[in-house]
């Protein structure tokens, strides 16, 4: 019996969610640099900063588990 390999839609829309979430904080972490940078001149500017940076690092985590998880439900086999 020959297996057909499908894309695991429920997977798939895992994946597209997490890439989502990634280009969200793609927006959102440089834009908090910017304002904290234009202002930093009080306390709470600098730890805008740090919060913008972890921000930017979600984003690249998020990316590159997104792709991960499309590309599992694509090539992977199911164990069923």
């Amino acid at each position: 019996m020959t297996e057909t390999k499908r894309t695991d839609r429920e997977v798939l829309a895992k994946g597209l969610k997490t890439m989502g979430g990634s280009l969200a904080c793609m927006f959102i972490g440089p834009t908090l640099i910017y304002i904290s940078q234009t202002k930093l001149n009080k306390p709470i500017d600098t730890i805008m900063l740090v919060i913008a940076i972890l921000i930017c690092g979600l984003a690249v985590f998020f990316a590159f588990k997104g792709i991960n998880t499309i590309l599992d439900s694509m090539f992977k086999k199911k164990s069923s």
